[in-house]
């Protein structure tokens, strides 16, 4: 029996109930870590939900309570668009809060999407190192979770920890034909906090098989995620809590 580590589950009443407390659980981690340690370092995730706290944090009172001089962005996952696409990440996190909050141009590192997958991983995973030292501690890791278990870019049919020595990849996604760049597993678990957002009576399978079901990570990748030194949060609306047991 392999010991698990769930972390904190706290069921919202509502999506919107859900992305603010995404959005707060964003604002409090980055006072405590600036006011800890002087900057925070988070990587974002793409999705709807993310997408609506991206939105509160732009807003009021959520913005002014953020030194965003300090804030320094990074990305989980990116599909492999130019930054311009309707597709891509970093145009979302743009559109909804970059654009609109005090932050220096160069605090902000997105991944490359429009070169060659496996060149942009490579050249993320040497920006990594060189801002945040050889195992990138982030303050915080914003992930979602799809209706297949995927996390970040970690699909299922692949172990989510091939090439764990790794800290960026590109894999190919053969239900989507096509790359991605994602960080792996050894970023994430090695994150102060990492909070996976779920919402929507589609996700309730996949949240109850992740959380109650068998540990197979080659099935349900987001299984591993389990921070070594760091807390786990998972935010989950009513609709996604459905089927579990709890």
């Amino acid at each position: 029996m392999i010991e698990r580590n769930l972390g904190e589950l706290r069921v919202l009443d509502s999506p919107g109930e859900l992305a603010a407390a995404l959005a707060v659980a964003f604002a409090d981690d980055a006072f405590e870590a600036i006011q800890s340690r002087g900057a925070f370092f988070v990587a974002l995730a793409g999705g709807t939900t993310p997408k609506n706290a991206y939105r509160l944090l732009a807003d009021q009172p959520l913005r002014s309570r953020i030194d965003w001089n300090r804030v320094f962005i990074y990305f989980g996952d990116e599909r492999c668009v130019p930054p311009d696409s309707a597709e891509s990440n970093y145009r979302m996190a743009y559109d909804a809060l970059l654009q609109a909050v005090n932050l220096p141009a160069d605090h902000v590192h997105r991944m490359r999407g429009e070169d060659d997958p496996l060149a942009a991983a490579r050249e993320y995973e040497q920006l990594l190192i060189q801002t945040m030292g050889d195992l990138p501690r982030f303050d915080l890791v914003m992930l979602g979770m799809g209706t297949d278990g995927h996390t970040a870019s970690l699909f299922p049919g692949t172990d989510p920890r091939t090439d764990n020595d790794r800290l960026v990849r590109a894999p190919y996604v053969e239900k989507l034909g096509a790359y991605r760049i994602t960080i792996t597993p050894r970023v994430i678990n090695n994150a102060r906090r990492v909070v996976v957002a779920a919402e929507g009576l589609s996700k309730a399978p996949a949240v109850y098989a992740v959380r109650e079901g068998p540990y197979d990570p080659v099935v349900h990748p987001i299984q591993v995620v389990e921070p070594r030194d760091g807390r786990l949060t998972w935010l989950i609306d009513r609709a996604a809590a459905a089927e579990l047991s709890g």
